[in-house]
């Protein structure tokens, strides 16, 4: 057996795993990656790790120091916004091709996966947020355009950490019922095949989202000016 396949093997396992484990919010920004443990649970050594902290560190999601030392990359409102910002211009465009070059067998999919969606609030949690990507996922895919799909799913997975945060703010039913209808709303336009409604009502979902929420509460966070500071005026 080629000994560079099972290092390989080993370094994507180690990659998708704490990948997962940040995207999900299971390892939170600023949080020390614990390597010789890590390696010890996946049953490998520390080189595939290492090698998976440094792919991981190209993509923005780990924080490394010149001592091979690891944290978590910590959130920003900067960050989230060009996430928001590029997901704008991209996901309108995906509709519009969804709308256009969908299929039979693409509709019972996105049918089923309207099924399924819940509002994204605190109270469904996970299982809202799961249904949500599905649903979007699935657009992405009836577009048919094989590199705006990558594009697209990288986005998502990277504004994970600011949707959860999203959801973790005070309630707005009336927003998150909202965008519960209007995945309803994309499904029959995408069925009718109107891609400049579909497009129109997918840039008002993004602007209204909970990764907008996300930005709003960091972006006021950050103008707050430390306690320190305050106590002086």
């Amino acid at each position: 057996m080629d000994g560079r396949n099972v290092f390989s093997s080993k370094s994507d396992v180690a990659y998708a795993e704490l990948r997962q484990l940040i995207l999900s919010g299971s390892l939170e920004a600023g949080a020390r990656i614990a390597q010789y443990e890590l390696a010890d649970s996946l049953e490998m050594s520390i080189t595939p790790i290492r090698e998976a902290l440094r792919r991981l560190s190209a993509e923005g999601l780990i924080e490394l120091d010149a001592h091979r030392n690891a944290r978590v990359a910590s959130m920003s409102a900067a960050e989230a916004r060009h996430l928001h910002e590029v997901r704008l211009a991209l996901d309108p465009t995906a509709i519009e091709l969804a709308a256009d070059r969908r299929t039979d067998q693409d509709l019972a999919s996105l049918r089923a996966a309207v099924d399924k969606l819940l509002p994204v609030t605190r109270r469904w949690g996970e299982e809202a947020l799961t249904a949500h990507r599905e649903f979007h996922s699935l657009v992405y895919r009836s577009s048919h355009n094989d590199v705006l799909i990558r594009m697209l799913d990288d986005l998502w997975d990277k504004s994970d950490r600011y949707r959860r945060l999203g959801i973790e703010l005070p309630p707005d039913d009336e927003t998150r019922e909202r965008d519960w209808s209007e995945h309803h709303r994309m499904f029959e336009l995408i069925a009718e095949r109107k891609g400049d409604e579909a497009a129109a009502l997918m840039r008002q979902h993004i602007v209204n989202s909970v990764t907008a929420s996300a930005i709003d509460a960091l972006e006021t966070l950050a103008d707050v000016p430390p306690a320190r500071s305050r106590a002086k005026r």
